[in-house]
This record gives structure tokens, sequence and C-alpha cells, in this order.
């Protein structure tokens, strides 16, 4: 892959928006894809650097699946609704999810590099909860009044949408809360945009008095380019524990072969497979659903052909539940 060595901001700014554009680019004849004309409600968003892992002229491409929107995504199927973990529920405070016992989450934007079609918050209301200064300072009184939260899960939206300088003074703050004992940070960044693990990024993880946790989130082996080996080597060297989270999506990783490729991937750069999601039936994804049948069939075949540490959890997340659900 050719080098990009414009700023982080700039290849955001330069992301595909525009589905002529994308097709053009990857030399598609949009008229023979099923796209969804209208989308704006959740439009087109992809980086360079996550679109030139796409195979040219091949309409089926795994990534390319993740990001083209369809006309499928207009059926209104049962089961699959707005909100479909619950999360409004949990709300303890705007921007404060408390799902579980000892961990809250902290919405941190509404914002992401990539609209990925299958997303679990892609009706969620963004405006209404997400942090802004005046809620992250009740956010953090919230963790501050509560002992038995020992872990912080930044997400969002991406928080590493957030500038060097805003991520910087939130961890900062949170590294002295006494109870907290992890932070956490979900985010796709490091693999769709690798340019964001900036320098400063690097020695603010490094000075940390909090261990970091990042949780990355690749579905395919071809996600995984030579960037983003290099964005992950980069973390690691800092002492951050890297997982991977994936969500098992029909026409994109439904296959021994990807799911196994995948994780030796993901090894082979430093990052530990964690889970492996059922889709969240948020309205319109349901063409992306495999049944709980085939994911048990799936998993069976993979620890056949993979040890233990790179055989991730398959989980499901029920709204109410106090955690997520093992299935395998």
């Amino acid at each position: 892959m050719e080098l990009n060595n414009t700023s982080w901001q700039q290849q955001l700014a330069e992301a595909f928006t525009d589905l002529n554009d994308l097709c053009r680019h990857l030399n598609i004849a949009i008229e023979d894809l099923p796209v969804l004309a209208d989308h704006k409600a959740f439009p087109l968003k992809a980086p360079r650097s996550f679109v030139d892992c796409i195979e040219a002229g091949n309409p089926a491409d795994p990534l390319l699946r993740q990001v083209l929107p369809l006309q499928q995504e207009l059926s209104d199927l049962p089961g699959f609704s707005a909100d479909p973990v619950g999360d409004l529920d949990a709300l303890a405070e705007a921007g404060v999810l408390h799902k579980y016992q000892g961990r809250a989450l902290f919405i941190m934007t509404g914002a992401c590099a990539i609209n990925c079609r299958y997303c679990f918050r892609r009706n969620f209301p963004y405006s209404d909860v997400q942090l802004t200064p005046q809620r992250q300072a009740r956010a953090i009184a919230y963790l501050k009044t509560h002992p038995d939260i020992s872990e912080i899960i930044l997400s969002g939206g991406d928080p590493m949408l957030l500038s060097d300088d805003k991520l910087i003074a939130l961890i900062r703050q949170l590294e002295q809360i006494p109870h907290l004992e992890r932070i956490r940070i979900h985010s796709r960044l490091p693999i769709v945009l690798p340019a964001r693990v900036t320098p400063a990024l690097l020695d603010c993880l490094r000075l940390c008095a909090k261990p970091v946790v990042i949780v990355l989130h690749a579905n395919h082996g071809n996600e995984l380019s030579d960037a983003v080996k290099g964005a992950c080597g980069q973390l690691k060297n800092q002492g951050v524990t890297l997982l991977n989270q994936s969500v098992l999506l029909k026409g994109v990783n439904d296959t021994v072969s990807a799911l196994c490729e995948l994780n030796e991937k993901l090894f082979s750069i430093g990052v530990l497979p964690y889970y492996l999601h059922m889709l969240d039936k948020a309205s319109g994804t349901g063409h992306f659903a495999v049944s709980q049948e085939q994911a048990l069939l799936l998993m069976n075949q993979i620890k056949k052909h993979l040890p233990g540490y790179l055989t991730p959890k398959l989980v499901k997340e029920v709204a109410g539940a106090p955690n997520k659900i093992m299935i395998s």
C-alpha cells in the first residue's frame, strides 16, 4: 500500500462519502449493485486507508459489504429495533452507561471514521446523550461517587475521534480517580485510520498511571494492512494491551477460513482475539444476520483449527442482562 503522510484529520476529511465516487474508484458498476439510493439518514463514510484494502472490481468484497448501503436496509424484520441492546435504559447520567457490575461506559461522541452498515448504534440519539464538556464534568463526578466502578470504557461513536488534547485531558482526569483500576478504549480507528496513532497519543498512553486496554474492531483479515500492523506495534510498545472484538457478519466473515485467518493475523500483529459478537439486531442490519445455530457450527470447527488463546468467545448481548451472554 502506498504510504500516506498526511495528517489523520486530513485523511478523515478525504474519506469517501459519495457512492458514485467509491464505485468509480473501485472499478465497480454501481448499476449492478442493489444499492440504497437515499442513505442520508445513515450516510456512506469510508476512509481511503480502508478502501485501499478492498479488492477493485469485486462487488462481493467482504470489506466493501461492510460500508455499502444496500436496499435491504429498508427491510422491516421482526426482532430488530432502534435500541437492540437497551442502551437508553442503562443511562445513569447523560453520556454514562452503567450496565454491568464494576464497569461504566462513556459515550464520548456520535462520530466515527467509518460508517459500518451493521452498527448497533446507527439509530442512537447521540445529540441527546453524548458527552459535552458540561456533561463530562457530571460524568466524572458520577465515577468519583461510585467506588464500585473499577473500569471505565471510552466508547461512542469512536472516542479516538477526539483531538489528542481532549483525549489526553480526559485520561489525565480519569487516572486521578483512586478506585479506577483500568481505562479501556473501544476504537476502530487504528484499523480503518491507522494514522490516528500519533506521537502525542502514544506519549499519553505510555505515561498513564493506570493500565490501558484498547479493544479494536476488525472483522476480516484483509483489514489488517501494513499501516495497521505499524499502528498496533506502536501501541504495544507503550505497554497497551490490545484486544479485538469482531461481529459475525453474513457475507463478510461467516466461514471457518475467514475467521481463522483473521485471528491468526491479529495475533501476528500483537492483538489477542477477545469476542466474536452475534449481530445486535439494529433496524436496517438484518441482511448481516447469521443464525446462532450456524455460529455454533462455525465455532466448533474453529476450535479444531486454532489454539484456545486464538479462539474468541462467541457472545451476544441481551437488553437488561447483567452481563454478555456466552454462547461458546
